[in-house]
C-alpha cells in the first residue's frame, strides 16, 4: 500500500512538472514589484534593423535598472509568432514590444486583455476594430529621408559645381524592398532633398522583393552603379548597399552611399555619407513608463496620436541622422542640415510639394499634384505617399 501511494505520489509530481513547464508556470515569474517586458524580434542583431531596435531594449534596461525585468524572442517568423508571444506572457511578461510583420498579435491581444501589446505599425493591418490593450508605433522617418537626401544634394551640387559631373550625370540609386507607399514615401523624400539643393537630380529605383535578402540587395546596388548613379541610398535591412558601394570605390569607382537603421562608416569608409534611423527608445521607455505608473500609453507617451497609433519625427526623437563623415560630405552641409532639422521640427518645411505630379504606379489613370503639398503621417503613423514622380523618377524593376 505505501509503495502504491508512493508511485501515485511520483506520478501525480511528473503530471504536475510537465504541466508547470508546459505552460511556464514553474519558477520563472516575476518577482514581487517587478514589471516584466518582453520584446518579440523578426531577426537577430546581426541585421541593422534588429540591431537598432536592441538599442532601445537596452536603454529601456539602463533607464528602468531594478524596476523591470526584460525577456526577448529573435528570429521570430511572423506565420509562427503565436507561440513566442504566448510563451512571454505566461512567463508574466505584462506588456510586448513586437517588430513582426503579421497581424497575430491583434488577434492575440483579445485573448489576453492583461496585456499590453505594442506592434510597430504596418500597412496591412488596420486599427479598426483591434482591443483596447493593442498599440501600434513608428518613426516619421520621411523626415530624416529628406535631411539625407540634403547631404546627398550638397554632395551633388559640389561634384557639378567642380565640373566633376555634369548636369545629366547628376543620377541617384535608391534600393528598396518593393513598391508599397513605406518604400515609395521614403524615396520620394529622399529625392526632394537631393533636389532642394542640386536641381538637376533624377533617380532610379531598384526593388529586391524582400527586406532583407542580402545577395539579392547587394546585386540590385550593383545594377544601379552600372547604370551610373552616382549616390545611392537604402530603404532594406543590411548593409549589402555599402558593402556594394565600397566594393566599388575599391575597383576606382567613387559612388556614394547614405545608409539605414545604423551607421555604414565602419563597412564603407570611403563612401558613407551619412545614415538614418528610427530611434525606437522614446516609445519603449515611455510606454513602459505609463505601465509602472498604472496610466494609459496613449496619454503618457509624447507624439502624434491617431488614437492608439502613434508616430513622431525629429521633435521627438523617434527619428535620427548618423555618423555625419566629415571626411566626404561637401562644405557647409552640417549647418545646412541643421536649418532644415529645424525648420522640420517648427513645421516650416512641406517636404512633399512642389512642381510635381505624382502617378499611382498600380493605376496610371490615379495622379496628384504637389503644388498644393501633401502631408505625410497626418492620419496613420504607416506612411502613405504611393505615387511616383512623373520625369524625375525612373522604377527599373
Amino acid at each position: 500500500m505505501k509503495r502504491t501511494v508512493t508511485i501515485t505520489a511520483l506520478v501525480c509530481a511528473a503530471v504536475l512538472l510537465i504541466v508547470s513547464l508546459a505552460t511556464g508556470y514553474w519558477t520563472n515569474r516575476p518577482h514581487a514589484g517587478i514589471l516584466r517586458v518582453g520584446f518579440v524580434y523578426s531577426e537577430d542583431e546581426s541585421t541593422p534593423y534588429t540591431a537598432n531596435f536592441v538599442l532601445a531594449q537596452r536603454a529601456l534596461a539602463e533607464e528602468y535598472d531594478g524596476q523591470v525585468e526584460i525577456l526577448s524572442r529573435s528570429n521570430v517568423l511572423g506565420k509562427d509568432s503565436e507561440r513566442p508571444l504566448l510563451e512571454l506572457i505566461r512567463e508574466g511578461c505584462q506588456i510586448l514590444f513586437i517588430n513582426l510583420d503579421t497581424d497575430i498579435p491583434v488577434t492575440m491581444a483579445w485573448q489576453h486583455p492583461e496585456v499590453q501589446f505594442c506592434q510597430v505599425s504596418l500597412p496591412t493591418v488596420s486599427m479598426d476594430g483591434t482591443p483596447d490593450n493593442y498599440h501600434t508605433f513608428n518613426g516619421e522617418i520621411y523626415q530624416a529621408r529628406y535631411a539625407s537626401g540634403v547631404v546627398a544634394g550638397m554632395k551633388l551640387r559640389e561634384l557639378l559645381d567642380s565640373g566633376s559631373l555634369q548636369p545629366q550625370e547628376a543620377l541617384v540609386g535608391y534600393v528598396g524592398a518593393g513598391s508599397n507607399p513605406e518604400v515609395i514615401s521614403g524615396f520620394t523624400a529622399f529625392l526632394l532633398g537631393v533636389r532642394s539643393v542640386a536641381p538637376e537630380a533624377t533617380m532610379r529605383v531598384r526593388y529586391t522583393g524582400s527586406w532583407g535578402n542580402f545577395n539579392e540587395e547587394k546585386e540590385q546596388t550593383k545594377r544601379l552603379i552600372r547604370e551610373g548613379c552616382v549616390i545611392i541610398a537604402q530603404h532594406v535591412n543590411t548593409a549589402a548597399p555599402a558593402i556594394a558601394c565600397e566594393e566599388a570605390a575599391a575597383g576606382g569607382k567613387t559612388v556614394y552611399h547614405v545608409g539605414y537603421h545604423q551607421g555604414m562608416m565602419d563597412v564603407a569608409p570611403s563612401c558613407a555619407l551619412v545614415s538614418i534611423r528610427t530611434n525606437w527608445a522614446p516609445y519603449v521607455l515611455e510606454a513602459t513608463k505609463a505601465m509602472l505608473e498604472g496610466k494609459s500609453i496613449e496619454k503618457t507617451v509624447s507624439a502624434n496620436a491617431h488614437g492608439r497609433d502613434l508616430s513622431a519625427g525629429f521633435e521627438s526623437g523617434w527619428v535620427e541622422l548618423l555618423d555625419l563623415n566629415q571626411l566626404l560630405v561637401a562644405e557647409g552641409t552640417e549647418e545646412k542640415v541643421e536649418q532644415v532639422i529645424d525648420s522640420l521640427k517648427k513645421k516650416r518645411l512641406k517636404v512633399f510639394s512642389g512642381s510635381y505630379t505624382g502617378v499611382n504606379p498600380r493605376n496610371a489613370g490615379d495622379t496628384i499634384d504637389l503644388e498644393g503639398g501633401y502631408a505625410e503621417n497626418q492620419q496613420s503613423s504607416n506612411p502613405s505617399f504611393g505615387y511616383i514622380l512623373k520625369d524625375y523618377i525612373q522604377v527599373e524593376n
